[in-house]
């Protein structure tokens, strides 16, 4: 036994000193360092760069929503003066015009505030976290398509869902976001009585929500940009004043948060096709 134990204690005191053991030590704990060292620096680089790409992109948005809401402001401002001033002078009909402009522009100044509400929230988190609960797909959409026809009454939207519930974890308010601002862009971007539609299925673990019209379309040079914030395509349809761009942009971020795509494609014989997708999960019941 003692014999044994003096061969373990010349075994560990060999290997201990072996010739070179305390250079290769020494390097492998350079090694080390250095590239903790670079991967920190690399780290702190990259957030650098975030945060610098998360102000520029809040900078622009600010001068971008400073410059474009001065029209709608001033045209209810100045509806209203006229309105205050010269009611007695006015046809009912001129009221009833400027009535009618002053909703218009406090509209649009509302779906702005309500697309930089989403914006701010989903850039708020460094990873863009959203929190999803399973909700009734059909339910948003309906809601969606209820909003919209507040705004635009003569305009209908057909939509097509699947008979089976369909629950897909999400956080509803994003995404019928996500659906307004789409419907939006069909009217905005498409003649007067053109069809609008919004299909849903599902196919395995993915949840597809496509919106459609059959308008003049999207220009195959544009489709690249559709989605870049503050990009706007040329189109005599919609008003140039009005043309922020915040909208697809914020589809796309929202999206993303879930998990998702979203794309552009040409709808047939004519028009646009925005699809999006979501994953479907596990979605357990209690009752």
């Amino acid at each position: 036994s003692r014999g044994l134990g003096d061969v373990y204690k010349r075994q560990w005191h060999i290997s201990f000193t072996l010739t070179g053991f305390p250079l290769t030590f020494l390097v492998m704990m350079t090694i080390s360092v250095l590239t903790a060292a670079v991967t920190s620096r690399a780290k702190q680089t990259e957030a650098v760069r975030r945060e610098a790409e998360k102000e520029k992109m809040y900078a622009d948005l600010l001068r971008a929503v400073s410059h474009d809401i001065r029209t709608p402001l001033t045209g209810i401002v100045g509806a209203t003066n006229v309105l205050l001033e010269q009611d007695v002078e006015l046809t009912q009909e001129q009221r009833l015009q400027l009535l009618r402009s002053t909703n218009e522009d406090a509209q649009w100044l509302i779906r702005i505030v309500e697309n930089l509400l989403s914006i701010t929230r989903i850039n708020n988190s460094e990873e863009a976290r959203v929190k999803k609960a399973p909700e009734a797909a059909e339910e948003v959409i309906g809601s969606a398509v209820a909003k919209t026809h507040k705004h635009y009454p003569d305009v209908d939207v057909y939509v097509s869902v699947p008979d089976e519930l369909m629950l897909v974890p999400m956080d509803p308010l994003l995404i019928e976001q996500v659906l307004v601002n789409l419907i939006n862009n069909a009217i905005k971007y498409t003649p007067v009585g053109s069809v609008i539609e919004i299909h849903t299925d599902q196919k395995e673990q993915w949840v597809t929500v496509s919106v459609s019209d059959n308008g003049p379309g999207i220009p195959d040079e544009q489709k690249p940009r559709i989605f870049d914030m503050f990009y706007s395509g040329a189109n005599k349809v919609v008003d140039s004043r009005r043309s922020l761009g915040l909208g697809l942009s914020l589809c796309k971020s929202i999206v993303t948060a879930h998990g998702g795509t979203i794309s552009v494609s040409d709808n047939q014989p004519n028009g646009t096709v925005f699809t999006f997708t979501l994953p479907a999960g596990k979605v357990e019941l209690h009752e």
